[in-house]
């Protein structure tokens, strides 16, 4: 789950995190009371979306004076912000940070995140930081430093040394520096982030350190050790179909294609999306079912599919080891009927009873095309599609 900006800096600064002053506004009446309570003549404007390269996109403003500020929240909210990492459609502004200014003399890159291959917690640093982390990583990244964290050790305050120094710190700033990193991985533990990302932690022109901007990310696994953290969770930021599925407990990610993916198993739904490319479809969704497939989520799962525009047919492949693919035809037998699909479905059956299932599809009357085996479903659906 990911927290907005002014969510993110709350956090940090429970743990004694340094951050800008600042105040979430949802009106323009909002933004001006912020302001004023912030004081000064003039402030940051920034636009509250779940997407990097707010900046470059117009979401992050420097205003002078109460007339900008006004003209600049009004502009920002209720629009839709398109960003490098957005789709073209963007996302919906609904509150603004107003923030007051910071005298920055040095920007850095800093991160906690899971390194899965590794199995821990692994610290990212860049005395590049700023918006163009994401070119300096993959053109010089020799300037990107990576320390995974011994999860029994813990942090070590050798390698919070080593990084104020490859940052290029002063004294005081190590000192700083030293008490901020361990902070900083508490919180990531404490509250099981899989992401926290501050870019950029600054030095100030007074010479102390300070998160401008921060990212975190909540391991939704984790979510129900903290309910605080989950009533921090922002619908509007999601696709709508996304949402209805999690109340189903279904994974599904909307993609740019017109081929309908229902898969059992997050591997199996990768592979599914891979052989669509591979034989010149474009899959329209990635929609895992999970492994104890019911007749009532293969429902669901298909009411998403067909609420999407896009779609022109759709490939189920499942996999019946936990329930028996007779059970599975027969869920899906039902779903057709129920939801009355008018487009092409291809269906690949394997496992438990998988003979019985094909034959309870064939004979169903209905508009679904068996597949002997994974290639041949993607072989077929595609065809649908290109006729």
């Amino acid at each position: 789950m990911h927290l907005h900006e002014h969510q993110s800096k709350d956090l940090l600064a429970a743990y004694g995190v340094p951050v800008p002053a600042g105040r979430p506004a949802g009106s323009v009446e909002e933004a001006q009371a912020c302001a004023q309570a912030l004081g000064g003549s003039s402030w940051m404007v920034k636009a509250q979306v779940h997407a990097g390269g707010r900046g470059k996109a117009g979401g992050v403003r420097r205003v002078r004076g109460m007339e900008e500020l006004r003209a600049v929240s009004g502009e920002l909210l209720g629009s839709r912000l398109v960003t490098a990492q957005t789709t073209t459609a963007g996302q919906p502004v609904q509150t603004v940070l107003v923030e007051t200014l910071t005298d920055v003399a040095a920007e850095y890159y800093l991160s906690l995140t899971i390194d899965r291959s590794r199995e821990r917690i692994t610290l990212i640093a860049s005395a590049a930081g700023g918006m163009n982390i994401e070119e300096v990583a993959a053109k010089t990244p020799d300037e990107v430093i990576s320390l995974p964290i011994d999860p029994a050790a813990g942090l070590q305050p050798f390698q919070g040394r080593r990084v104020a120094f490859a940052l290029g710190l002063d004294d005081a700033q190590r000192k700083a520096f030293g008490r901020l990193l361990p902070a900083l991985y508490r919180l990531t533990k404490e509250r099981d982030l899989s992401l926290l990302e501050l870019n950029p932690l600054v030095t100030t022109g007074q010479g102390d350190l300070l998160a401008l901007d921060a990212k975190i990310q909540v391991d939704d696994n984790a979510l129900y050790r903290h309910p605080d953290l989950a009533q921090l969770h922002d619908p509007s930021q999601e696709d709508e179909k996304e949402t209805q599925a999690k109340r189903f407990d279904l994974n599904y990610i909307a993609l740019d294609g017109n081929i309908a993916c229902m898969v059992n198993g997050a591997g199996l739904a990768m592979a599914t999306m891979d052989l669509i490319k591979l034989h010149g479809g474009e899959p329209a969704n990635f929609l895992d079912v999970g492994g104890g497939t019911t007749a009532e989520k293969v429902a669901e799962a298909f009411k998403l599919i067909v609420a999407d525009d896009k779609v022109e047919a759709i490939l189920v492949n499942i996999f019946g080891g936990i329930v028996r693919c007779d059970l599975i035809a027969e869920g899906i037998i039902q779903a057709v009927r129920e939801v009355g699909i008018t487009l092409p479905v291809v269906v690949r059956l394997e496992g438990t009873n998988v003979q019985r299932g094909l034959e309870m599809l064939d004979g169903s009357g209905l508009d679904i095309i068996s597949a002997e085996d994974l290639t041949n479903a993607a072989l077929k659906v595609v065809a649908t599609v290109k006729h």
